[in-house]
């Protein structure tokens, strides 16, 4: 299987149609294994992805197909050339990410952007993203999972977003001291500015860049936010308004709804799974 892929990378004149009208199927159709629009519609359904009106250029779903069939899952947070390289080398064929490819503006097949589709059309990789709604579920979605490693049990939808909540907000008992102790040692880049109370009553999580959460605090009533980015203003905003901000990294709050969704659909249809790491420090 792994020597058939590079052999293919090498030789793309080599390309096989991804429907075979001679067998009404996939080409390299194995019965034995998950078909793409299987995978495809289990994953639509599990993040309701239909229900989100996403940012321009988020295009949730499937971004790009492979030849039809799922032998090997990934998770990733990034669209990226490294990681799209990474999923291939370890034989992945249905490669989740958070961030796509799609936010820019429709451009050319060129350059970089020939390069990320290249690899993942040689190497027979289909694309999945989602963004908002991997934030936002209930189950396994990056805000509670980010709250359910503290310890603490989301209860409140918080930070509504075309009509659908992102983030959530959980009751607690942790004192701040606890809270930036637990946090530190899950996310050893983490960013406290505590203004905020001594022991918040809730805290309030918003993976990823958490400007718009800063804003909802007030209306929430909660003085404790862990997000994963802010920019440098909101540190006088915090000082002036008496909050306590936790910022532990716009990537690192964003692997586990891809990790949760790729570990789910492995159980479901009994195929192993991996995440494809980059290291990114942001």
């Amino acid at each position: 299987m792994i020597q058939r892929r590079e052999e293919f990378q090498k030789a793309p004149a080599g390309f096989r149609p991804a429907f075979s009208p001679s067998t009404g199927r996939a080409a390299g159709y194995n019965q034995g294994m998950p078909t793409l629009d299987e995978i495809v519609a289990y994953c639509d359904r599990r993040t309701h992805r239909a229900a989100f009106t996403d940012y321009p250029g988020a295009a949730n779903g499937l971004q790009v197909a492979n030849r039809g069939r799922v032998t090997r899952i990934g998770a990733a947070v990034d669209a990226g050339l490294e990681p799209f390289a990474k999923a291939v080398a370890a034989g992945v064929d249905f490669l989740i990410v958070h961030h796509g490819l799609f936010w820019e503006p429709p451009r050319p097949v060129t350059g970089l952007h020939y390069q990320k589709l290249a690899a993942l059309l040689h190497g027979n990789c289909a694309l999945y993203s989602s963004h908002l709604p991997l934030d936002a579920h209930p189950q396994i979605g990056n805000n509670v999972r980010l709250a359910r490693q503290l310890g603490l049990r989301p209860r409140r939808p918080f930070l509504v977003h075309e009509g659908e909540a992102i983030g959530w907000i959980a009751p607690s008992r942790l004192r701040r001291a606890e809270l930036r102790r637990k946090l530190a040692a899950r996310y050893p880049r983490m960013t406290a500015l505590e203004f905020g109370s001594v022991a918040p009553r809730a805290v309030a999580f918003c993976s990823g860049r958490g400007t718009s959460a800063v804003r909802e605090l007030a209306a929430a009533q909660v003085d404790t936010l862990v997000t994963g980015e802010l920019g440098e203003e909101w540190f006088n905003h915090a000082q002036e308004h008496r909050l306590n901000l936790y910022l532990c990294g716009h990537y690192a709050t964003e692997v586990h709804g891809v990790q949760a969704l790729a570990a789910e659909l492995a159980r479901k249809f009994h195929l192993p799974w991996e995440f494809i790491a980059t290291g990114n420090p942001l």
